[in-house]
């Protein structure tokens, strides 16, 4: 059995000394690479990463205010569209009443013709009336001025009370001393084709009592024959 302190001995085990610790190093050398390059690759991952997240970040605060963008265009468009809505419905309403005024016009418009078409009928009535009281005045004129000496004029009404064209009856041979003497009663028709006592002359008390039976009897004869009598009687008074 070889001496550790044979030469031999001691440079062998000197030698794998070395060597185990060269094996060391190299190990350790060969770990310390691999740590260097793990931080490194973890360096080059925590970069990645946080380039990833940061990139991530933009990316969410651009999402952020494109969604608070579209929010407040939502919110300005409801707006409007509310503002429209008011617009569209004061429109319809607007239509609407013009509608009614429409209808109010159409129905007033039919009622005129309505009453311009009674009106019509109410003149063309009154104009047949005129003119069958206009053959009775003229055959009462010619009863009364062959006969009787009595004379019809026509004239016009100037005051406000009486207006438009009156009909004068100008009565003589009343007073037996003075039969040239003029007695007259004047007389106009009204619209709805009565007749309308304005005046006599002399001033007959009786001529309203006249007038009320000239228009409930409308016979214009009976009535001047009447007046005449009257005047007949004021004469010898």
């Amino acid at each position: 059995m070889s001496s550790i302190t044979d030469p031999n001995m001691s440079d062998g085990f000197t030698s794998a000394m070395e060597e185990i610790h060269n094996t060391q190093l190299k190990t350790y050398g060969e770990i310390i690479d691999m740590t260097t390059e793990l931080c490194h690759s973890h360096r080059q991952f925590v970069k990645s990463a946080l380039d990833t997240c940061l990139k991530k970040c933009k990316d969410d605060e651009m999402l952020f205010e494109t969604i608070q963008t579209f929010k407040r265009d939502l919110v300005q468009k409801k707006a409007s569209l509310k503002g429209k809505q008011h617009a569209v419905s004061e429109m319809i309403s607007e239509i609407q009443q013009k509608e009614m005024q429409k209808d109010n016009i159409i129905q007033k418009i039919e009622k005129l013709k309505e009453e311009q078409a009674k009106i019509k009928e109410s003149i063309q009535s009154q104009n047949k009336a005129n003119k069958n009281k206009l053959k009775n005045l003229q055959k009462a004129r010619v009863v009364f001025q062959d006969h009787l000496g009595m004379e019809m004029r026509t004239i016009l009404g100037k005051t406000q009370l009486v207006k438009g064209e009156k009909l004068q009856f100008v009565f003589r041979n009343i007073n037996p001393s003075d039969q040239d003497s003029a007695y007259v009663v004047t007389m106009g028709i009204k619209e709805d084709g009565s007749y309308q006592i304005v005046s006599s002359d002399p001033v007959l008390e009786c001529l309203p009592v006249l007038e009320s039976r000239l228009q409930e009897t409308n016979n214009l004869a009976a009535f001047l024959a009447n007046v005449r009598k009257e005047f007949m009687s004021r004469a010898r008074c």
